[in-house]
């Protein structure tokens, strides 16, 4: 029950190691500039601007997309455009703590 009610006031916790492990890719929606600087080893960059273009490569993959960027406010915005499109995909949040949820 208590679970129930927190999952229902802070949405439901994702496990993002066995997402991973399940096929799931991540997409870091930064900017070059700012993947450069830091990254999860593995996770694809497509800036924000750019994910539009890239929606239907990342369908043909069938894959779940966790998504990531420096706080979580752009991956909030690319995760939701891909459940939109019609791909699994959940937000990761900041790419750094990302990568310690990770580990």
């Amino acid at each position: 029950m208590l679970q129930q009610l927190k999952n229902l006031l802070f949405g439901q916790t994702v496990d993002y190691k066995t997402m991973l492990a399940n096929g799931a890719v991540i997409i870091d929606v930064r900017s070059p500039q700012e993947y450069a600087t830091g990254h999860i080893d593995g996770a694809k960059n497509i800036p924000l601007p750019q994910l539009r273009q890239q929606i239907s490569n990342l369908k043909q993959t069938g894959k779940p997309v966790i998504t990531c960027c420096a706080s979580g406010m752009r991956s909030s915005s690319a995760a939701s455009q891909l459940r939109i499109a019609g791909i699994e995909a959940v937000n990761g949040g900041g790419w750094y703590g990302l990568a310690s949820k990770l580990k």
